[in-house]
């Protein structure tokens, strides 16, 4: 009997049968009873149960309170029973939050959940790869300009070098030869390779006889004579710039 005079005398939810995920919405808990003191203010500061509590206010006629609520998670949330101050305990109140979307499906709104994946979209790649041509000409052409001046940086490094060691200041094998293989390298990187055994023939050919003079004073210098005489550097060079930009490998 005192348990049945106990829940006749509990105040009374009212409440929608579920709660949307994320949204406001308002619960009262109100004294039914019009013989019965209105409800004191509740002891709650900014949750019910697993609901963020966003405002409280009382009813318009007194008799209980009005609480506007959020749901921030999906499933069963329980509303434990209030302490009422006055003695009394408002009944638990249970309510279902559903999913907003279907478990694992893509993540399109609130409440996804940790296991939901973001949809595939896939990443456009053949326009994407458009965007590659400007530099890849842009490196082709360096590629390209590159080669085309090779030609000219092995020459000027074998002129730098062959500039530094000529003419030899002393007459023995050794140097000789060095100054042989320098003069040999200028030749080769301004005619080709085959220039390293040109005679004198290809010499007098190619209109180059500082050249033939060259290679002579040489011979002579390994056997000790000084006739004919080393040529100068200038000259050297000179013959080569007569001859143009190119390579003549004939």
């Amino acid at each position: 009997m005192v348990a049945s005079l106990t829940a006749s005398a509990a105040p009374v939810w009212k409440a929608p049968a579920q709660l949307n995920l994320g949204e406001l919405q308002v619960l009262e808990l109100r004294e039914e009873d019009p013989t019965r003191p209105a409800l004191p203010r509740p002891t709650v500061e900014d949750r019910l149960g697993p609901l963020r509590l966003r405002a409280m206010e009382p009813l318009p006629d007194g008799r209980g309170w009005r609480f506007q609520v959020q749901a921030l998670e999906p499933g069963p949330a329980v509303v434990p029973a209030l302490d009422l101050g006055n003695g009394k305990r408002s009944p638990e109140l249970r309510l279902e939050v559903p999913r907003t979307i279907p478990f694992g499906g893509p993540w399109v709104g609130f409440g996804g959940g940790n296991d939901d994946r973001l949809p595939a979209i896939p990443f456009p790649w053949a326009w994407a790869s458009l965007l590659l041509l400007p530099p890849l000409a842009l490196l082709a052409w360096g590629i390209r300009h590159w080669r085309q001046g090779s030609g000219q940086r092995r020459l000027r490094q074998a002129a730098h070098g062959f500039r530094r060691q000529w003419p030899p200041v002393d007459k023995d094998r050794t140097t000789l030869d060095a100054a042989h293989g320098l003069g040999r390298d200028l030749l080769a990187a301004r005619f080709g390779e085959s220039a390293r055994a040109w005679g004198p023939a290809e010499f007098q050919a190619r209109n180059l006889g500082p050249w033939d003079q060259w290679a002579k004073s040489l011979d002579a210098a390994r056997f000790g004579r000084t006739e004919p005489p080393f040529p100068a550097s200038d000259p050297l060079l000179a013959a080569l710039d007569a001859r143009g930009g190119g390579k003549d490998g004939a």
